[in-house]
């Protein structure tokens, strides 16, 4: 999870972030005050469409939900702000070449490979909303914010807003993703499972906390300056895992300074530093289902890959995924062989734009070619098909999609990685059965991400 707080000195140019990427050269990507002029008037604050498409199937945006419906009596589960809606459509395996042109390769395979996978369709609705403050950032973004040369760092960007809100190079695209607003802080406890072929799972459990580095109340001007935000996930459970904690201070430029991560192993009481904590090491407890880079649906360093920008699409992608999170419903209701009860999820149609990662001549990685499928409105990932070195589909990554319209920011309810060849998949974020839901905007001192108090974190 990658977290920005804005402060009166919130430029990480200003804070001196990157100041030796200075003399790297030529930087690029920041527009013209005309194109920027576009933000809030054609496009939308953060650079996405704001008119309907041409059958009016994919709205206008008017604004999102940025307000809790009269559903919400408060809480941090969220009521469905949209109970009455049906699905348009259902595509299967049956009927999925009526709709091949909005399908994504992945979600193709899905409904080839699992008899019982389908995709609900519901009307197309425009959620996605942030506070004032990241549109008023996202426009200086516009005209300042700069890549350098390698494409691992970024010069002049202002916390929380949008780096690059009309893109014209994939990796601009993919930063948008990384730094995309996810409120000033968030905390959850949340279960992962990684069910077998046939379903079965046990359970582990995690608790999450993630802050912007501007947004601790006591790091000063000059300290951790090339650090974007904290992160710190303790496991709950199993008791074999109970008490293990991961630290990560986040770097803006990821081949000048790798990330910075520390682990606390429970029975060894032990923190050491973990740098495999990155790129294709494994996931936390996965069943190696996922990589170190698979969570928030990308993360870290995009230095391995080449990346090409195909263009913006229609396409189906989970969205508006308030049923996937209802604390009314139980885990073992909720995960079916190979896939979630298609029957809890939603898709919609939306516009999005499409990257394709090739793994660079002399790097390796386990995927050797990612294909990324962003939402304009909110620049997250929906879709990723992930590919093996043969150049076959191997995995399917998707993020559910909703708005917090507690806290005025779009994020989603669980991710998951789906295994073709083996038949299983990764689930991460359940809260279903959990006494909370995320909770945003809280109030840490630095000393809560302090490889120091890694030990006493991972009391059991």
């Amino acid at each position: 999870m990658n977290m920005i707080k804005s402060k009166k000195r919130s430029s990480l140019m200003g804070l001196g972030i990157l100041a030796a990427a200075l003399s790297v050269g030529s930087a690029y990507a920041k527009v013209g005050a005309d194109e920027a002029a576009k933000l809030g008037t054609s496009l939308t604050p953060v650079g996405g469409e704001k008119a309907a498409n041409k059958d009016g199937s994919i709205p206008a945006w008017e604004g999102g939900l940025s307000k809790a419906p009269a559903c919400f009596t408060g809480g941090s589960f969220l009521c469905d702000p949209f109970p009455e809606d049906k699905p348009l459509y259902e595509i299967t395996n049956a009927n999925k070449d009526q709709y091949k042109d909005k399908l994504t390769p992945g979600l193709i395979a899905m409904l080839e490979k699992y008899p019982n996978f389908k995709i609900p369709v519901y009307p197309s609705r425009r959620t996605a909303s942030s506070p004032q403050k990241v549109y008023d950032l996202t426009k200086n973004n516009a005209t300042k914010t700069e890549l350098v040369p390698s494409g691992n760092g970024l010069l002049n960007v202002d916390a929380f807003g949008i780096p690059f809100p009309i893109p014209k190079t994939a990796l601009e695209v993919l930063w948008n993703h990384i730094l995309r607003y996810r409120g000033d802080s968030i905390e959850r406890r949340a279960a992962q499972v990684a069910p077998q072929p046939n379903g079965a799972f046990s359970v582990v459990t995690f608790h999450d906390q993630a802050a912007y580095r501007a947004g601790i109340k006591d790091v000063g001007p000059d300290e951790d300056t090339n650090v974007l935000f904290y992160f710190k996930q303790q496991v709950i459970s199993p008791a074999r895992l109970a008490g293990n904690v991961l630290l990560v201070h986040e770097t803006i430029d990821q081949v000048k300074e790798p990330r910075l991560a520390w682990v606390y192993n429970a029975g060894q009481r032990r923190v050491r530093r973990a740098p495999q904590v990155a790129y294709d090491g494994p996931g936390t407890a996965a069943d190696g289902l996922r990589t170190a880079d698979n969570l928030d649906m990308f993360n870290g360093a995009p230095d391995r890959y080449e990346w090409t920008l195909v263009g913006k699409k229609e396409m189906i992608i989970p969205y508006n995924n308030y049923k996937v999170d209802d604390p009314s419903l139980k885990y073992a209701d909720m995960i079916k062989p190979g896939h979630i009860d298609p029957a809890i999820t939603r898709y919609e149609l939306h516009r999005v734009w499409v990257i394709d990662a090739k793994l660079k001549p002399g790097t390796r990685h386990i995927y050797a070619r990612r294909t990324m499928y962003i939402d304009e409105d909110s620049w997250q990932i929906g879709l990723i098909d992930l590919y093996d070195g043969r150049g076959n589909l191997w995995r399917v990554q998707k993020s559910y999609a909703m708005q917090y319209y507690n806290a005025n920011t779009f994020f989603y309810a669980i991710e998951a990685v789906h295994d073709l060849t083996s038949g299983r998949y990764l689930v991460t974020g359940l809260k279903n059965e959990e006494k909370a839901g995320y909770v945003f905007n809280l109030d840490w001192s630095k000393q809560e991400f302090n490889p120091n108090a890694l030990r006493s974190s991972g009391v059991r």
